[in-house]
């Protein structure tokens, strides 16, 4: 994640930053005294959150947020003031949040929690797979498209599993209420096969009559949200896997 931090004091930028570093651990943090240069260096640059501080010389931090937005529409703008006078024409331009002065870890928490664009998490792995909501399998940004529609929602079993090896009769009895063992071992070389299309073959662990993935080669948000990773938790709203039946999160 990339944050902005502009403030023309440079005391209270420090601290903010400090705030800032200590709530989003992992975030990429660019701060700026003059706003002019926060903008020039900044306008092509994909930022996910903006902290600007209202009150700067040369141009506010409305302006700036303004002409940030002209090229990142999505930016989430907290604006962070002294004064309260300029809350309804925050509110105006859609801002994501509005902190007030002394900031302090609490404020800028609640702030992150609530953002009107919410930002997605970026995984190294291969394959990103999408549990909050309805259940989803990317590859490079590409939906990964099984055979059967039943492969999914296996495949969807052995991620909310989280590594577990899962024996044949198990997976049959979530399934299914009838014996469908046969048409389940075809559903497992589907999803072998779709893997291995894509370069993803070692995610899936086969074993004499049970089958799991290896969690360690996929990027997902419910992996992510139980690490307490700060941007899988604002992605939960309460909705896991909507699709199927079985799950419980």
């Amino acid at each position: 994640m990339k944050i902005l931090l502009v403030d023309d004091e440079q005391l209270q930028l420090l601290r903010l930053e400090e705030c800032v570093k200590n709530v989003l651990k992992d975030s990429e943090v660019f701060c700026y005294t003059n706003p002019v240069k926060a903008l020039e260096e900044n306008k092509n640059r994909k930022i996910d959150i903006a902290f600007l501080d209202i009150e700067m010389p040369k141009i506010t931090g409305i302006s700036l947020a303004k002409s940030l937005k002209e090229t990142n529409p999505t930016l989430n703008v907290i604006f962070v003031t002294a004064y309260d006078n300029y809350a309804l024409e925050a509110m105006k331009m859609h801002a994501s949040g509005y902190v007030s002065k002394p900031v302090n870890e609490e404020k800028i928490k609640r702030e992150v929690e609530a953002l009107r664009y919410p930002v997605e998490l970026k995984g190294n792995k291969k394959l990103q797979i999408k549990c909050f909501g309805n259940f989803d399998v990317f590859h490079n940004n590409e939906p990964v498209r099984f055979k059967y529609t039943k492969s999914k929602e296996l495949f969807a079993y052995l991620v909310d599993r989280e590594g577990s090896s899962i024996n044949i009769n198990e997976l049959n009895a979530v399934l299914w209420e009838e014996d469908h063992k046969s048409y389940l071992r075809n559903l497992i070389s589907d999803i072998q096969a779709t893997l291995k299309e894509i370069g993803c073959g070692d995610v899936l662990i086969k074993k004499h009559n049970a089958v799991s993935i290896d969690v360690n080669k996929v990027d997902c948000d419910a992996y992510e949200y139980k690490r307490n990773n700060p941007d899988a938790v604002r992605m939960y709203r309460g909705e896991y896997m909507i699709q199927y039946s079985w799950p419980v999160f």
